[in-house]
């Protein structure tokens, strides 16, 4: 039989139908999704296009009519001379939302974390994802004057491949084969094998564009919605409305200052006494307060961040999988989730992939918390009896809390931890990953994907425990390109499965993202979860009203 292949512009029936499935999954409706998938056969997207909804900038919602005008002063969770406006480089809260403050991406994120075009007008792959060309938006301007040109895309996108520029999202990039423009206002981006989630992978804040040729990012020139008037790494930075910005109408408020205050309770505090108006990271026990005065309020959402311990299997003892799997039963993940979080947050098993998520794998047996199994192990560790520090800061969150926990648990297995509590300036390039027995703190990625990518490929800068699985890496690259759901989902299911026996990571719950606010700060509606501050997001959407 002779097996003739599809023409090139053309999905097979098969993939028709998986495209389909895919697109109705991430929230489209059928009829546009035969409309993308089925009659055109092309996997394609533009305004309104791919994968669904408008990103949904109505000038009217719950917050009322917006206002033009207005300063606030927002205080996020960490801070430290470390802070930086190169967007390949960001690590923490501040990073995150200082980059979508004076930068923007050729795609971004809706509020089912769909990816729609930003400065890119128009994206699409005709070949099931291995070939891309993206069409840029016209008449968008750098905050020092220069036009957005195809140049630019290309310096951006290929910094990330080269080991020099310390990348965070280097993983990501490396299924880049090239990247090159088409003239001034087109960018072919090929892969090495087909990604369907490339979109999303370009919507994370690390792709942020930049002019070409940048090596200064101190003045942090982009094309977004403020302009950096100063900054001060672990002091502040103070960005401006651009006026010259693409999207009409907006931001709205003429100045925005952010800072950092790494004590939560220092944190409440200057929310509820005016010095700030805006907060991430609060703690349970802390939102009730917020919500007790009658000019602020609490914002609460699960969006898969977690605080996790951190076992370097490159170090003693935590190299020994029998001591990893103990301190695993070591958590007593109900009081965790009541003591620590006052229940904003959901038990994890010792994988990152949340219960929200398509993909999470709810087979997987819950490992219980029994300190029994845990003595056991430790004693075929070799370390019953032992006296090992454990590293926690206010920078992870609730570390400091759940670290006590861990103590009096491994007290009952015959281990003595001692806690080793360090501050927050300079925590994540001091102390993360540096030590036997640590803690992270990881924000929620768009896709299982990408935060399988940047946290746990062998090869990936940030694999906290530096835990190397030569299946998880074939199972991750082969996903990516998986049109059939059932496979893709046992792929996933897989990986979970690995991590959670493997890995040396151990995640008691997912924790809810709780910001506070000062109630005259509208606009503070959408919910793009990832990570506080409306996923970073915050500031081209808020306005003031004194009113």
């Amino acid at each position: 039989m002779t097996n003739k292949k599809n023409p090139p512009n053309i999905l097979s029936e098969s993939e028709q139908s998986a495209r389909i499935h895919e697109a109705m999954r991430r929230g489209m409706s059928r009829r546009d999704a035969l409309k993308t998938f089925g009659v055109a056969g092309l996997f394609a997207a533009s305004t309104g296009g791919l994968l669904g909804s408008s990103l949904g900038y109505a000038s009217e919602g719950t917050s009322g009519t917006p206002k033009r005008g207005g300063r606030i002063r927002v205080a996020a969770h960490a801070a430290s001379t470390s802070d930086t406006l190169d967007p390949a480089k960001g690590s923490t809260a501040i990073d995150y939302a200082r980059h979508e403050m004076f930068y923007n991406g050729l795609t971004e994120f809706d509020e089912r974390l769909i990816p729609q075009p930003s400065l890119a007008e128009h994206f699409v792959t005709s070949d099931g994802g291995t070939t891309w060309l993206f069409t840029l938006r016209r008449g968008v301007t750098f905050h020092d004057g220069k036009p957005l040109s195809a140049a630019d895309v290309v310096f951006s996108i290929a910094r990330h491949k080269d080991p020099d520029t310390g990348s965070k999202a280097m993983s990501l990039a490396t299924q880049i084969a090239d990247v090159k423009a088409l003239g001034s206002q087109q960018v072919q981006i090929t892969l090495n094998s087909p990604n369907i989630e490339l979109p999303a992978i370009l919507a994370v804040s690390h792709m942020k564009i930049v002019p070409e040729g940048t090596v200064d990012f101190s003045k942090g020139i982009g094309t977004g919605p403020f302009r950096c008037q100063e900054f001060s790494p672990g002091v502040r930075s103070i960005g401006v409305r651009n006026d010259n910005y693409w999207r009409e109408g907006r931001p709205y408020l003429d100045e925005i200052e952010m800072v950092g205050i790494s004590d939560e309770p220092s944190r409440v505090n200057a929310l509820l006494s005016g010095d700030v108006q805006l907060i991430n990271a609060v703690y349970g026990r802390s939102a009730e307060r917020i919500e007790l005065s009658t000019g602020h309020a609490v914002k609460s959402v699960n969006s898969g961040n977690y605080t996790d311990l951190v076992m370097r299997v490159d170090q003693e003892p935590t190299s020994r999988p029998a001591f990893v799997e103990a301190m695993k039963y070591l958590f007593d993940r109900e009081q965790i989730k009541w003591a620590v979080f006052r229940n904003y947050a959901e038990i994890a098993n010792d994988h990152p992939i949340a219960p929200s998520n398509p993909y999470f794998f709810a087979d997987l047996p819950q490992r219980p918390y029994d300190p029994d199994r845990a003595r056991h192990l430790l004693k075929q560790a070799g370390v019953e009896g032992a006296r090992l520090p454990v590293v926690a800061s206010p920078a992870a969150d609730g570390s400091e809390d759940i670290a006590v926990l861990l103590q009096q648990s491994a007290q009952q297995a015959g281990l003595n931890l001692t806690i080793n509590r360090v501050p927050s300036d300079g925590y994540w390039s001091n102390h993360w990953m540096k030590h036997p027995l640590g803690f992270g703190n990881i924000n929620p990625r768009p896709t299982a994907n990408i935060l399988l990518s940047q946290f746990f490929q062998s090869s990936a800068p940030w694999n906290e425990s530096g835990w190397k699985n030569e299946q998880f890496d074939q199972l991750l690259t082969l996903s990516r390109a998986e049109p059939d759901q059932a496979v893709r989902k046992q792929m996933y299911a897989d990986m979970q499965t690995l991590i959670h026996e493997h890995c040396g990571i151990g995640i008691p719950v997912f924790i809810n993202t709780i910001d506070g606010r000062d109630k005259r700060l509208k606009g503070y509606d959408r919910t793009i979860p990832l990570g506080g501050f409306m996923g970073y997001t915050f500031a081209e959407h808020v306005w003031w009203d004194d009113a």
